[in-house]
């Protein structure tokens, strides 16, 4: 029997986020994967830990995951990372890999799982609280009403314009805020901005003119229409 690999939500950053579910599998499990040089210095890693202190005492496995738009190294650092954690797997024990927010939505850790089942282990993926919802509530504003749509965006990928209805998310706002503050301007959309939601450094904007021209990684845009 081989051991199962699974990915597991942290949610945004508050650590009253996280789900039951990753509560357990962190404490019932002794093998635990995140997405950094170093395991202890990784955001998921401080914001576990503050929810289940046994973390501290787990085998952590370090997967380093580079911020490189090199498509041969970031290949090279996936494959690596899989098979330091196909080898926990392959001896019968199961590895909980902590990513933020949710497993599925633009998560590093869908790279490994790709590897990691191709090579026939059984992957089991677990949400947590994604963090254009989180900000959605830590500033009181819903994301969609009745026939609303909702739109998500990296903001390393956003065009010239925005869609003309429904409620635009966009995500890693940081490396463009200039440019998407400017998109957001265009539309004549009402914006708020969410930077480290539920971190001890977290900062709130309530109108896209008080956004600064720089702003972190974690860095979440919600915009939508303007009402009458």
């Amino acid at each position: 029997m081989t051991g199962v690999l699974y990915g597991v939500g942290v949610g945004p950053g508050d650590p009253e986020l996280m789900t039951l579910k990753a509560v357990r599998l962190i404490k019932e499990n002794d093998i635990i994967a995140l997405p950094g040089a170093d395991a202890k210095e990784t955001v998921a890693y401080r914001i576990a830990s503050a929810a289940v202190p046994e973390l501290a005492e787990k085998t952590l496995l370090s997967v380093y995951m580079p911020m490189t738009h090199d498509k041969a190294e970031q290949e090279k650092c996936h494959r690596a990372g899989a098979e330091k954690i196909e080898k926990y797997l392959a001896q019968g024990r199961n590895v909980v890999f902590l990513t933020l927010g949710d497993p599925t939505v633009y998560s590093t850790f869908m790279y490994i799982r790709q590897i990691v089942e191709e090579d026939g282990f059984e992957i089991r993926l677990v949400s947590g609280v994604t963090s254009f919802c989180a900000a959605a509530a830590r500033v009181n504003q819903p994301l969609g009403i009745r026939k609303e749509q909702i739109h998500i965006y990296p903001a390393h990928s956003l065009e010239e314009e925005l869609p003309d209805e429904g409620t635009c998310i966009l995500m890693k706002s940081g490396s463009r805020i200039k440019q998407v503050k400017e998109i957001i301007k265009t539309s004549g959309r009402e914006a708020v901005m969410v930077e480290n939601c539920g971190m001890e450094d977290e900062r709130v904007y309530s109108h896209v003119d008080e956004i600064p021209d720089t702003a972190g990684y974690y860095s979440l845009i919600i915009a939508r229409e303007k009402t009458d």
